[in-house]
């Protein structure tokens, strides 16, 4: 099984004071014992580390590359799939739907990922399923 990590579960790993911290703990230590490859895109990557650094400081952000980002495979994005992730935001519409989600979805859908681990509503909204 694969399952995508989004940002929102990255954040609430990471940080204690998260309401969706003890979740977020249970979930991603199940998901990592498990016989579950996890992926994610360089895009949540920057977003999850500039908000842990802009949020809580260098050294909260310096975890990310320590403990999460070596029990993840990393999809880069390239020019052609950047163009793609950004004509469906233009064609989406929406305010609060940001490019970096639009990058997971289509990440996903590249990769035939069917499950997101995530506290997005945006990825049900897309058709996928979530945990937890």
């Amino acid at each position: 099984m694969v399952v995508y990590v989004d940002t929102s579960a990255m954040l609430a790993i990471l940080h204690a004071e998260d309401t969706n911290h003890a979740k977020a703990i249970e979930t991603w230590l199940d998901l990592a014992q498990g016989e579950i490859d996890l992926v994610c895109n360089n895009y949540v990557l920057v977003e999850v580390f500039s908000l842990l650094q802009r949020r809580y400081g260098l050294e909260k952000a310096r975890v990310l590359p320590e403990r999460i980002v070596p029990l993840l495979e990393i999809e880069w994005i390239d020019e052609e799939f950047h163009a793609d992730a950004v004509n469906s935001l233009l064609t989406a519409n929406r305010r609060h739907l940001s490019l970096v989600d639009c990058s997971s979805f289509a990440t996903m859908r590249r990769m035939q990922i069917e499950t997101a681990f995530t506290f997005d509503e945006h990825f049900k909204e897309q058709g996928f399923k979530t945990v937890p």
